[in-house]
Parts: C-alpha cells; structure tokens; sequence
C-alpha cells in the first residue's frame, strides 16, 4: 500500500509516517518511481509507534525496543536482548514517567482544593476530595515541569 493509504488506515498524517522514516522506526520497500510501499503489517508497527510516543517514551527507546515487539499493547523484551545501555533508557523514562505523574498528582490536587474552596458543593458533586482544614498548607499550582505556578505576590499599591 501507498503512504496515503497506510495514513488512512492508521490515522497518521503522511508527514508523520516520514518522520516516522527518518527515525529508522518504519521500513518501507521503494518502488521504482521511488513512492513508498507498505505491507498490510505496517499498520500493525504504526500503531504500536503510536502507543509507545502516547506513552512518552522516546523515539530513541522506540527504535531500540521495536524490533522485540509482538503486539501493540505489549511490551516483550527478551531479556537477553536487553543491553545494559537500553537499561539505562528505560529506567532513567520510568523515572521521568514517575515524575510527571507526581506533578499531576499536585496540579490534580490544587485543582480541587481550588474548586472546594470557591464553589464547595459542586466539588463534592464531583467527587473531589474534601477542602484542607484552615491550618493545612494551601497547595500551590504546578506546571507541567514541576515549578510553581502560584502568582507572584501583588504589589504594595502606590499611596
């Protein structure tokens, strides 16, 4: 099948699945005028891309994992293919995916303090958690990397 088609058939952009190239994770066969060819397994292996990049993983750990790949929602990597480098990968991801969940957690939870504190019974309504006691620490906001996201104090206003 043609790039277009496997687009199609996987819902990635054409774009992407050059990318996708240039990243040593798709193969293609080369017809003579040079257009892409695909095996009705390419869309298997896209989908399988896909889910690991949603994951967070890296196109780097991608394309040393991939080859040890059976199915899309599995990961089996035979253990004696697992060199102490790829190692390395993947426990420094698990540690990056452990921190992002942690600062989600806190975004999570400042959210629904926010929403006890300025609207209480709809918070409730929503499941959250109850509003700290008034000599809990208020949480402070987070962005994605982990620093606050509380606003700088105001200024004194001029007299």
């Amino acid at each position: 099948m043609k790039i277009g088609e496997l687009s199609r058939r996987t819902g990635v952009p054409t774009r992407m699945l050059r990318y996708y190239e240039e990243q040593d994770l798709l193969h293609p066969e080369r017809a003579d005028n040079g257009y892409r060819s695909y095996d009705t397994s390419a869309v298997h292996r896209v989908q399988q891309i896909r889910g690991l990049l949603d994951s967070g993983l890296t196109t780097e750990i991608i394309r040393r994992i991939l080859p040890f790949l059976s199915r899309p929602d599995q990961i089996h990597l035979h253990p004696e293919c697992l060199t102490p480098e790829t190692a390395a990968l993947l426990r420094d991801e698990a540690e990056r995916i452990h921190q992002r969940v942690e600062c989600l957690a806190r975004n999570r939870d400042a959210i629904y303090a926010y929403l006890a504190a300025v609207q209480p019974s709809e918070a409730e309504a929503a499941g959250a958690a109850p509003a700290p006691a008034d000599d809990a620490p208020a949480a402070t906001p987070r962005r994605s990397d982990g620093t606050s996201a509380a606003p700088a104090p105001a200024a004194d206003p001029p007299r």
